[in-house]
């Protein structure tokens, strides 16, 4: 990868209002762009809309649409303005009437679209298949940029290893993960912070800041966390920007502002023949307060 600034844009929307929403991530794109010099700008899960938008599926699947479409037009044309990569997080639907995907969209400086992730584990309230509104992804890809090579994951995805273990083995350099966190500051730090540290990579994680139609808040502080997990910038609980230089050769010391080298890497030192047995349904030996049914 090449050195270059990486921003989160930390913005509260208008629930359900994706024209609203769009006029303001734009100007919101400028502002990181031209404060910041941001060559890569991550905006929070489902940004047109809010998390939870108090509608069923159908209903949410005419709101939104297909991506390109009205939900990313605006964005695309204001990457390509200022020659800028941007996630845009939306809801999206299917071609399939009812079906929504809870997506991250990498756009382009050219203002086209490089890719689109679909989240892979939704939360089990959002999932279609245990009475929510979003259909489950099934892939997790990386995307060679000009910039160096980018994977996205959103939210509850941070809480499964396997998933940022997957991307890094594929070649990610930095993952990008807009979220919209309902639990602790100490969680979204932590799975932050591991994620990057266990497979030595940058993880930008912008969350969402306000109210959604749901009567959630959320309560922001992004951050942007390099491999050896060291914190190099965090927002507040309002709305703001916040950026960093990303560095090329991040694993040279063992820690920030020594000199000690660093002897080790996580990816290279795996023993891989012992995770042979990962790959099989489980689930905790401690029973949870609240199971998810999922649907026949």
């Amino acid at each position: 990868m090449k050195e270059f600034v990486a921003a989160c844009v930390q913005i509260a929307v208008t629930p359900n209002d994706i024209q609203a929403n769009m006029d303001k991530g734009v100007a919101w794109l400028e502002k990181a762009v031209k404060e910041n010099e941001a060559e890569l700008v991550v905006f929070p899960e489902t940004v047109t809309t809010g998390f939870v938008t108090g509608m069923e599926a159908d209903e949410l699947w005419h709101l939104v649409d297909e991506a390109p479409g009205h939900i990313t037009r605006e964005i695309q044309k204001a990457a390509k303005a200022y020659a800028v990569h941007v996630v845009w997080p939306s809801y999206r639907r299917a071609p399939e009437r009812g079906v929504i995907y809870n997506s991250s969209i990498l756009i382009g400086p050219d203002g086209e679209i490089i890719g689109i992730y679909d989240k892979t584990h939704p939360s089990p309230f959002e999932r279609a298949d245990c009475g929510g509104w979003v259909a489950v992804g099934n892939r997790a890809d990386v995307y060679e940029t000009s910039l160096g090579t980018l994977a996205m994951m959103i939210c509850y995805d941070g809480d499964f290893p396997e998933l940022s273990r997957l991307l890094a083995v594929k070649g990610a350099e930095v993952i990008l993960r807009p979220s919209a966190l309902l639990r602790s500051f100490d969680i979204w730090h932590l799975t932050n912070s591991a994620r990057a540290y266990d497979n030595h990579v940058y993880v930008v994680a912008t969350n969402a800041i306000g109210p959604d139609a749901g009567g959630n808040y959320y309560f922001g502080h992004s951050m942007i966390v390099d491999p050896i997990a060291w914190r190099l910038a965090q927002s507040r609980g309002t709305e703001e920007i916040i950026a960093a230089r990303l560095d090329p050769d991040p694993l040279r010391h063992i820690t920030w502002g020594s000199k000690s080298l660093q002897p080790f890497d996580h990816l290279e030192d795996r023993n891989i023949e012992l995770y042979k047995g990962i790959l099989v349904e489980a689930r905790s030996r401690f029973e949870i307060g609240k199971r998810a049914s999922k649907k026949e």
